[in-house]
């Protein structure tokens, strides 16, 4: 005879089984309603490779727009990533991919923006965003290198105000000048602007980060922001970038940390450098209390002495640097405005839109497009940021520097 432990268990079990008979017949029944309230999430039908696909294949004006480069230069681009294995290219999707960034990079998008335009999901894009920003270094060992310290640039071989060789030609129109000029000065002041291989400055790019860390990036404006020093040449190609140093920081403490970190002069070479900077035989700056900006030359032709002179020459060479900014940030108005991206990311952000300008110069890009495209950000939202850094204390300067502005300005 069964106990009432027995008679209690199996009645049990009898009570499972019809609940789970139970739940079988309902579900079907429920699901429609359970589903009834929610919605897709990814409901365009041009996902993210066919949306690159159409853009590519579109109007000229699109790939432009949404990616900031013609469209033959992107697939170019995607063509390198794929032969140097720098991206996984899964069922061809390095395009894709490539796409995702530059929208982002050309919109300031953020995870939720790319989500809608590419129909993935939060964790996909967050993946493919950090894979790309993973070899941003890699692109800049490729695409911003130092220049070839041997030669001069054409720019200053080809145009008389820098190149004394083709003042020679015109003081020997003037016999009373000869006996004024020796052959060694006229070779001596040759070879000090032969040796001219770039300019370099700094420019604030905005940057988002909490408050209990913000205050060494806040600028002399008041907002936040990180001091980038670049250098370039006179094709208004990047050679150098130190990115992330805070706004705070002057000029000519950012070079001097470059200087640390890989950034050299060959001997007997050097760069142009504002008012920000000491003047030594690297980095020749303009005279102080001299003028120096190019509206002031426009209004009054002619040179006071040859520190004026010297001067204007200097700024007009120097200036390629502030039309490079100017381009990168036609280009990439991303620099303009804070975003929401964590801060090793930003500083990866200046980097990478130096990196795409160059490629984009590389390639003969125009730029005339960029004057009547949208920026696709709104300038309202750009940030007020200083201009740079305009004086340094003229006692720290170096005499070698001051001698040789000496003798290429007489």
């Amino acid at each position: 005879m069964a106990s009432w432990e027995e008679h209690a268990r199996n009645f049990l079990l009898e009570e499972e089984e019809d609940d789970e008979e139970l739940f079988f017949v309902l579900l079907p029944a429920v699901m429609p309603f359970l589903d009834e309230g929610k919605i897709p999430e990814h409901t365009s039908s041009l996902p993210g490779a066919k949306k690159v696909k159409e853009i590519l294949e579109g109007h000229e004006n699109w790939c432009k727009q949404e990616f900031r480069m013609e469209a033959d230069i992107f697939r170019s681009v995607a063509n390198f990533l794929r032969a140097e294995n720098l991206l996984r290219d899964t069922r061809g999707m390095i395009e894709e991919q490539l796409g995702l960034f530059m929208y982002m990079l050309s919109h300031n998008a953020s995870t939720d923006s790319l989500k809608k335009v590419f129909q993935h999901s939060g964790e996909t894009v967050h993946r493919k965003i950090n894979e790309f920003f993973d070899i941003i270094p890699l692109l800049i060992q490729k695409f911003i290198k130092l220049p070839n310290p041997s030669g001069t640039h054409v720019k200053i071989t080809c145009d008389s105000r820098f190149m004394p060789f083709f003042l020679v030609r015109s003081y020997l129109h003037y016999t009373f000048l000869i006996p004024f000029l020796t052959t060694i000065q006229i070779f001596t002041s040759f070879s000090y602007l032969q040796n001219c291989i770039g300019a370099i400055d700094g420019t604030h790019v905005p940057i988002t980060i909490s408050q209990d860390k913000a205050s060494p990036y806040r600028n002399r404006k008041g907002t936040l922001s990180q001091n980038v020093m670049f250098a370039c040449d006179f094709y208004l190609k990047f050679t150098f970038i130190l990115a992330g140093w805070e706004g705070s920081a002057p000029d000519a403490g950012v070079l001097r940390s470059a200087l640390g970190k890989g950034f050299t002069v060959p001997d007997g070479k050097f760069y142009l450098v504002d008012g920000g900077y000491a003047n030594t035989p690297s980095f020749l700056a303009p005279y102080r209390g001299v003028k120096y900006n190019l509206s002031e030359f426009r209004r009054r032709g002619r040179y006071a002495n040859y520190k004026e002179l010297f001067n204007h020459r200097h700024a007009i060479l120097w200036n390629h640097i502030e039309r490079a900014f100017g381009v990168l940030k036609k280009w990439f108005p991303i620099l303009k405005v804070g975003t929401h991206y964590p801060i090793e990311c930003q500083v990866k952000i200046a980097a990478a839109a130096a990196v795409f300008h160059n490629i984009i110069r590389g390639y003969n890009g125009s730029e005339d497009w960029l004057d009547y495209l949208p920026d696709n950000i709104n300038p309202a939202d750009y940030v007020d940021l200083p201009d740079g850094d305009t004086n340094y204390p003229s006692e720290t300067e170096s005499n070698d520097g001051n001698d040789l502005r000496d003798q290429i300005a007489h």
